[in-house]
């Protein structure tokens, strides 16, 4: 980005890793344009930030430590909106149980740990989740819990644990809850697919774009 060129605002993080377009899609679906970008220059700049992501933890953030990794966290640092989906909202604690050995961005607080259960994993498919108080209460989810619990699709074999109960706005149950909309203060992060669940997601992305924490 030039000298004196205009800060974008609404963009998506391309770290290499797949389901990235299909967020775009989904955000001009709610009427807002992102920009798709791998400039670190660029995501710095930017008003809010969406961190998505399919894949492997250490892969992901290995693919971060080039400078996007820092600039997500300069943005969070200075107030501005960051929205972790899937790997990406895993990517925001600051471990995992599926690479103990990396660090994270250290954006939430609690881990990630795989699922426990006699249950198949991955946990794939449309899941209930319920709103908490807080969920009720935030700008991002009180709109899309406003009529109780809703439905968004899920595909994961680790899920958040040890979140402060007043980070959790929402949970699913897959032999037990977990959480699976989580915030702290200008940082959400979704561990199903937003994109991928029809208008539940696409007004929860919606609240997230016009979100001026």
């Amino acid at each position: 980005m030039t000298a004196g060129a205009s800060a974008p605002g609404l963009v998506v993080v391309d770290y290499g890793v797949n389901n990235l377009r299909s967020v775009v899609r989904a955000l001009a679906a709610g009427g807002h344009a992102a920009v798709l970008t791998d400039d670190p220059e660029v995501v710095r700049r930017a008003h809010h930030v969406l961190l998505p992501g399919v894949g492997h933890f250490r892969q992901a953030m290995a693919n971060l430590a080039a400078g996007l990794g820092t600039a997500v966290q300069e943005v969070a640092r200075a107030g501005r909106p960051v929205m972790g989906i899937c790997l990406g909202l895993q990517l925001g604690f600051e471990r995992s149980e599926e690479a103990p050995d990396v660090p994270g961005l250290a954006l939430l607080r609690g881990r990630i740990r795989r699922f426990a259960t006699a249950l198949p994993v991955p946990h794939v498919g449309w899941a209930r989740v319920s709103p908490t108080a807080a969920g009720l209460a935030h700008p991002v989810s009180r709109a899309v819990f406003a009529d109780g619990p809703a439905f968004f699709y899920h595909v994961h074999s680790y899920h958040p644990a040890d979140v402060p109960a007043s980070d959790v706005l929402g949970e699913g149950d897959y032999d037990g809850p977990f959480a699976t909309l989580v915030a702290r203060d200008n940082v959400v992060g979704a561990q199903f697919h937003p994109e991928k669940s029809q208008q539940a997601g696409i007004a929860l992305l919606d609240a997230f774009a016009r979100w001026a924490p």
